[in-house]
């Protein structure tokens, strides 16, 4: 009998393995079978991270090429505190919803939708939010539209010839529009790799241009003083004084960042979805009382602190970057007035300022990778996380049924495809960057508390205490808080009221 229990399972495997095809694993499934030890030590823990990467990627985009340097145009260096504490204070919220996604296994929006009414208008509220962030997205495929056109300048004109030229309609909006053929491109690309991608090709094409805009950035901060721009250390004394800017208008400018850089409300949202495909809350497993439960929790995370300082070190450097690229050339040049509304203008104005160090050839090709890293990894990036939110929203509201195998992967594959097209529209009817940026911006900027106090409400009633930190950890998430809080009140009186 003993014979007959080995021998069966290892025929049903064999049958399994070389006849049936596996169903689609759901990521977002707990099991006891996928239970694993955390790593024992910092290194081996840095080998795992990956879901703040992803963010990482997301987080630099538009935001800070155009927002933030924008910002440094207008303000000069009076701003530089207010990017720092940007990028900061919202990890401890970030933090608190991985926290809670590891201790229940739950996404983000089965944890809001878990808050009674308010959570489920909150979900709700996501969606509104994930559409007019749209603009933000279209903004990104509009921008690298332009980054193609300047690399091959060539290829509209010809393409315009083909229409007809100046004899047809097609013709000359292509004229108008050089850009557009190359956005189209840029959507239809990343619409057909996200649709065949999947977690780990995320993470890895993130990582890769992660790495390459923070050389970029890295490199157009180091070439300052060859340009005429040297930084001071009485610049950036005067950048963490807490003041205000002067300028008319920078404040609203200002604020707009604060929604866009560091951790905005989609990322805030996404995050605990990267770190449930990465495995985090599976590897916990289940929650129990016993006492191995609880280690391997506060063992993993420690891994997801990792990732999360790792990520904020990262894009703070880059934002950082950016303002004082923007503080300490363009701001006496531009005479407060700020960047162009795109990217072409905003590239002809930079590679004029390298052009003395590395050639025009090489401050053009210097800036249009950054530019492509910079942009592309926010729409690769972000565009996979809606997707997958937008899946689980439409879930955890009883619209969809994914109990299927593979219904989830199919469901985020077809609004991979969607997303990138759709984006590509916005941009044909907005046009102007910033104002798309700055739209974006103001709605996460709103979203922030209310994602703040779903926070601040999941980590005193539903999450483990096992897993929860101790009272200076709290004093910073309450401090998160009330920034968020802070920073909405004035946005909502200064853009709308005043």
């Amino acid at each position: 009998m003993e014979q007959g229990r080995c021998v069966l399972p290892a025929l049903r495997q064999s049958v399994d393995s070389h006849t049936v095809p596996e169903p689609e694993r759901d990521p977002y499934e707990l099991s006891p079978v996928e239970i694993e030890l955390p790593p024992p030590t910092l290194a081996l823990a840095l080998r795992r991270i990956g879901p703040g990467l992803i963010l990482a990627g997301s987080i630099v985009g538009t935001g800070e090429l155009i927002a933030t340097t924008n910002t440094g145009a207008k303000a000069g260096f009076t701003l530089l505190w207010l990017v720092l504490l940007s990028c900061f204070i919202k990890v401890f919220v970030q933090i608190e919803l991985g926290r809670h996604s590891v201790s229940s296994g739950q996404t983000t929006l089965m944890a809001f939708r878990s808050l009674r009414a308010p959570g489920t208008l909150l979900t709700w509220w996501w969606v509104v939010m994930l559409l007019v962030t749209q603009t933000q997205m279209g903004a990104m495929v509009g921008g690298l539209g332009q980054a193609f056109h300047m690399a091959f300048p060539g290829a509209a004109p010809w393409m315009a010839s083909l229409a007809g030229g100046e004899s047809t309609a097609s013709g000359r909006w292509l004229s108008v529009h050089p850009e557009m053929p190359w956005a189209a491109f840029v959507a239809v690309a990343t619409s057909t790799v996200l649709a065949l991608g999947s977690y780990r090709a995320v993470e890895r094409g993130t990582t890769v241009m992660v790495a390459l805009f923070t050389l970029m950035t890295l490199g157009c901060v180091a070439l300052l003083p060859a340009v005429g721009g040297a930084i001071t250390s009485a610049d950036l004394l005067s950048g963490l004084q807490f003041r205000l800017p002067e300028v008319e208008g920078a404040m609203v400018v200002a604020f707009a960042m604060f929604g866009i850089t560091g951790v905005g409300a989609s990322e805030l949202i996404a995050y605990p979805y990267w770190c449930i495909e990465k495995g985090y809350a599976r590897y916990v497993g289940p929650r129990d009382d016993s006492a191995a439960w609880a280690e391997r929790g506060r063992g993993w995370m420690r891994v997801m602190y990792a990732d999360a300082w790792v990520s904020m070190l990262v894009y703070t450097v880059a934002t950082v970057a950016f303002y004082i690229l923007g503080a300490a050339v363009l701001h006496g040049r531009t005479e407060a007035k700020g960047l162009p509304g795109n990217v072409q203008d905003m590239m002809k104005t930079l590679t004029h300022m390298y052009e003395p160090v590395l050639g025009l050839v090489g401050a053009h090709w210097f800036l249009l990778l950054g530019v492509f890293a910079v942009l592309y990894s926010t729409l690769f990036a972000s565009t996979a996380a809606s997707c997958r939110t937008l899946v689980d929203f439409l879930h955890v509201n009883q619209l969809v049924e994914l109990q299927k195998p593979g219904r989830r992967a199919r469901l985020t594959r077809l609004f991979c495809v969607i997303f990138p097209l759709l984006d590509f529209g916005i941009y044909s009817l907005m046009g102007n960057l910033t104002r798309m940026v700055q739209v974006g911006g103001f709605v996460q900027a709103l979203t922030l508390p209310m994602i703040a106090t779903a926070a601040i409400v999941l980590r005193y009633r539903r999450t483990d205490r096992r897993l929860t930190s101790g009272p200076l950890w709290d004093f910073f998430l309450w401090l998160s808080v009330l920034g968020l809080y802070v920073a909405a009140v004035y946005g909502v009186w200064d853009s709308v009221l005043r």
